[in-house]
């Protein structure tokens, strides 16, 4: 579609699928410029949707951020998605503490993207992924808090008639110690939001190493609904009048719809009619979801499967085996002759290493509901991406954006499936044209949702390297093979058909991912190797199979150094000192080199993925083919430290996600379709199985880093090692049933 431009009040020259193509680039975040934002965001924004608009009588909104009722309650407008992450209660404790208000006055609610366009986009892009919800918004968002304290302390002083400057201001109450008057941010409010705002680049913002409120541990602020049940998730929504439908699309990816009979259907009980959503899917709408899927079910469809129908995961990785052979330009990191000072070592050692897809299986399926009103077009969506959300709902139905808009719902998790993948929006937008002022809810099946993933990238590396007499490391070479999400969802990011985004973690240099080591040659080559099964962002992205491609290997060649593997990787990092920091932090948690118990091993592993450092011990016992992860200590240095506990608590979630992805059953295909459609044959993790998990944060306060995403790619190479150790020789197949080994 041809980019059409916008109101010119609102933004300019930017096309609805443009918001999409780029809100695929970071992890289903939509990084867009933020340049236009500081001004128009610490202006006074007074109506909702005009920003031209005079000052309504006791309004409270402050600025964009600040929003303070007269019984003093602090409203704190979040742009970014809650999915269980924390974004939410951080973000507004950083506010919070610039602001100097009462912490238990809190409150938080979410603009959404209509009302961000009609103020020319006063907070930024909405993205969250990529670990990014408190690192791309912790600048602007403390400096607007920081604004809003400025204009408040000073009506006061001008109520006063004394200089600012002798104000002071605790949780929300102002004094003026000389006269010993008082008042309260909810008094003053008004008057605040009439004056002219400070500029944002003079304004001094708190050392973390002062937080009062950041840097605490707080409970979260979205749980109480989440506990008793009253919480709406988008699976939940009911509005009046709302039909419900139930979709299929083509089960072999690239096959397409070839007709279906909707005369054995219409007559079902409460069915509404059948759509033809687009050129590979069908859906059926009914006055209730389980009527539509009913329905869905015995209708009479014919696919043409398409090629991939002969597809098989025998042959994917196939294809990947024989693209670690394969000779060309394709190196992405050169440092010396790698090649040749592995041909000339003393001893060379070489291993292959395996990942497969995965699924997200997120808790909550993908689901949307719209309605499509004459020229307005609404949709509630649980979404990691308002704006992209909100550019898929225009550019399905064709109506602008300034008469759309997008309800952000939290998701029942989002793990990179509902960032720049809005495919479920575009589903529902398409079936709700049919249905003109009717909400339709869309909810696609677990099977559904399993089936028609975009998985985690299926992978393979050689690793090779050499060793000179004495045991030290001369040459490093890596190559992986595997897929690109690039290839499917940001075609245009490949140069010269080079992916680098697939190398994350093995970088020379990057605020993101760096590789920690520094060896004496290095060769890093990806062979890219696509199927027709589609990939996308899945936590922690590439440094998952990375982290396990580097730091398995690297206790490889340890033993085959005969040298301590903490001491072979410390001797390679000393030029990498936060690297270094982290995994002696780690080591010293984890009481590396001390005695363990008969029959326990222990495991290291360190990486740096979204900004940040992390490292990991492991300590496991193996019983038979029996596996029993007892214990993990992690060490994380992500800078600042918003607020500690939920900080552990997303390494915690790291644990879980990554103990599934190396020990259950991975994603297959078999005659062109994914083979497991349900919890069945795709099991998740049980509670009985998680082991117990310490963490020591070691933050340098110099730097912003990612919390959500960066322990994940440390825990399956820790646990890998550890296994090692135990049984006495390497594991390289991933998931490890494929080794014979199975968690207890």
């Amino acid at each position: 579609m041809t980019a059409k431009t916008l109101n010119k009040n609102m933004m300019v020259n930017t096309a609805r699928r443009d918001f999409i193509i780029k809100g695929t680039l970071a992890s289903g975040g939509l990084m867009l410029g933020l340049g236009a934002l500081p001004e128009l965001a610490f202006a006074q924004l007074n109506s909702k949707y005009d920003p031209n608009a005079p000052m309504k009588a006791g309004e409270p909104e402050v600025n964009a951020w600040v929003s303070i009722h007269p019984d003093e309650t602090v409203m704190i407008r979040i742009a970014r998605s809650e999915m269980g992450q924390g974004t939410r209660t951080g973000l507004a404790q950083l506010v919070a503490e610039e602001l100097e208000c009462n912490w238990k006055r809190v409150m938080t609610e979410s603009p959404t993207p209509g009302e961000s366009l009609a103020r020319k986009r006063a907070w930024g892009e909405m993205g969250t992924g990529g670990s990014r919800g408190i690192r791309i918004s912790e600048d602007y968002v403390r400096r607007g808090a920081a604004a809003a304290r400025i204009m408040l302390v000073q009506a006061a002083a001008n109520n006063w008639n004394v200089p600012a400057s002798e104000l002071k201001v605790d949780k929300g109450v102002i004094t003026h110690p000389q006269s010993g008057r008082s008042t309260t941010y909810g008094k003053v409010a008004q008057q605040a939001a009439l004056l002219t705002p400070p500029d944002p680049k003079s304004i001094t913002l708190k050392d973390p190493r002062t937080w009062k409120v950041a840097g605490q541990p707080y409970a979260r602020l979205d749980t109480a609904n989440k506990v008793n049940g009253s919480k709406v998730f988008g699976v939940d929504l009911q509005l009046p009048g709302m039909l419900c439908a139930a979709v299929k699309a083509c089960p072999v990816f690239g096959g397409k719809l070839v007709s279906y009979d909707e005369a054995k259907v219409k007559s079902l009980r409460g069915v509404k009619g059948v759509v033809k959503v687009n050129d590979h899917a069908v859906a059926v709408v009914a006055d209730t979801w389980w009527r539509a899927k009913t329905a869905l079910d015995v209708l009479p469809i014919v696919w043409d499967e398409g090629k991939g129908a002969n597809t098989s995961s025998t042959e994917i990785n196939k294809a990947l085996r024989d693209g670690l052979d394969e000779q060309g330009d394709f190196w992405q990191r050169k440092e010396g002759d790698a090649l040749g000072a592995i041909a000339s070592a003393n001893k060379k050692v070489e291993a292959i290493y395996f990942t497969p897809y995965r699924a997200h299986v997120n808790m909550e399926p993908m689901n949307a509901t719209v309605r499509i009103s004459g020229d307005r077009a609404e949709a509630w969506v649980p979404t990691q991406n308002g704006e992209a959300s909100f550019a898929a709902l225009s550019e399905a139905t064709g109506i602008p954006l300034d008469k759309c808009e997008v309800y952000k719902l939290d998701p029942g998790t989002g793990l990179g499936r509902r960032g720049g993948t809005q495919d479920y929006v575009t589903q529902a937008a398409i079936i709700a044209k049919q249905f003109p002022g009717v909400p339709v809810k869309l909810i696609w099946s677990r099977e559904e949702d399993m089936t028609h993933d975009y998985y985690h990238p299926i992978a393979m590396a050689k690793m090779t390297a050499g060793l000179d007499a004495a045991g030290n490391l001369t040459g490093m070479h890596i190559k992986v093979a595997g897929q690109s999400i690039n290839a499917t969802l940001a075609p245009s990011a490949i140069k010269d058909g080079k992916d680098e985004r697939q190398l994350q973690g093995f970088y020379e240099k990057g605020p993101d991912a760096q590789l920690g080591y520094k060896f004496p040659t290095l060769l890093t080559e990806y062979v890219m190797k696509n199927s027709h099964v589609p990939v996308g962002p899945w936590r922690g992205v590439n440094t998952n199979q990375n982290g396990i491609f580097m730091e398995c290997f690297m206790d490889e060649c340890a033993k085959a150094a005969n040298k301590d593997p903490l001491q072979f990787r410390q001797a390679l990092m000393q030029s990498h000192p936060k690297h270094l920091a982290v995994l002696n932090a780690a080591a010293q948690k984890g009481n590396w080199g001390k005695p363990l118990a008969p029959g326990v091993h222990r495991g290291i592993a360190q990486f740096m993925g979204y900004a940040s450092y992390s490292a990991c011990v492991a300590e496991v016992s193996v019983k038979g083919n029996i596996v029993n992860v007892e214990r993990l200590v992690f060490a994380l240095n992500s800078g600042h430290v918003v607020n500690p506990y939920l900080t552990r608590e997303q390494i915690e979630g790291s644990v879980v996600m990554a103990l599934g992805a190396i020990f259950n059953p991975e994603i297959t295909v078999e005659n062109g379709r994914i083979k497991q459609q349900n919890l069945d044959s795709y099991p998740l993790l049980k509670l009985a199985s998680t082991p117990r998990v310490e963490v020591v944060l070691v933050p340098t306060y110099d730097f912003w880093g990612g919390v959500g995403e960066p322990t994940i790619c440390v825990v399956g190479p820790a646990i890998a090692n550890a296994i090692s150790a135990a049984i006495g020789k390497p594991v390289r197949n991933f998931p490890l049933y494929k080794e014979n080994l199975s968690l207890a």
